[in-house]
């Protein structure tokens, strides 16, 4: 059983930290705190986080710890993790300075208020979908490895995808530009895509020599990441 004490010192750590960095990422460029888009957009990205911990810190603190889990050992993947980091900095830097100077507000078609509140939902819709994909698989680490004992997850929305909980990231990053009003930002959200692509292949070619019957399951489950089409 994890050290409790330990977990609620790395959960208000990295709560401290998203309140410290995201508001400063997206309001510096800004050059304003009015901008309501990024205050709706930190609601969901660091209160409904902070909540999903609290959650399985009393629900499941064994899945927690894996889910705070942030050093990567293979050297690929901490590359892959690298760009990613920074990506997302590009991408709320971009959203503030096209608040700031309002290139998407000058396009032929400005983003409407409606598109931000449905990506804004879907940003929430994800946090609830990284639920059910815990409960499916109490093993799906934020690190790439394979534990002792580790057992394979095929049930739930292990069905529809072999990777549900990238699934659901991609959708959460697809949502981060016209979450906060931002066409600018948007393509930048999309180079995500081979960064997911070329992590999983990197974490399959583990799964298949790792984890028992990992091969049998992707004969069953074809898709890795987007249902009917990879």
């Amino acid at each position: 059983m994890p050290d409790k004490a330990t977990l609620r010192e790395r959960i208000a750590r990295r709560l401290f930290l998203r309140s410290l960095f995201l508001p400063f990422a997206l309001f510096a460029p800004a050059d304003t705190v009015k901008f309501w888009q990024g205050w709706a957009f930190l609601a969901v990205t660091v209160a409904l986080p902070s909540c999903l911990e609290i959650y399985l810190y009393h629900r499941d603190p064994r899945v927690l710890a894996r889910r705070l889990l942030s050093k990567e050992k293979r050297r690929l993947q901490k590359i892959i993790m690298l760009f990613a980091r920074a990506l997302y900095i590009v991408v709320l830097v971009l959203a503030g300075w096209d608040f700031r100077f309002g290139w998407t507000r000058q396009l032929p078609w400005p983003e409407p208020v409606w598109l931000s509140v449905i990506a804004l939902a879907v940003i929430v819709a994800t946090d609830i979908w990284f639920i059910v994909v815990l409960e499916a698989n109490r093993f799906a680490a934020s690190v790439l490895h394979v534990e002792s004992g580790q057992t394979l997850a095929a049930a739930g929305p292990y069905r529809l995808v072999r990777h549900p909980m990238y699934l659901g990231m991609l959708l959460k990053w697809l949502a981060i530009a016209p979450a906060l009003g931002s066409f600018v930002a948007w393509p930048a959200c999309f180079l995500v895509i081979p960064v997911f692509v070329l992590r999983i292949l990197n974490e399959e070619e583990l799964l298949r020599r790792e984890l028992p019957g990992y091969a049998q399951y992707c004969r069953q489950t074809p898709q890795r990441l987007i249902p009917f089409i990879w």
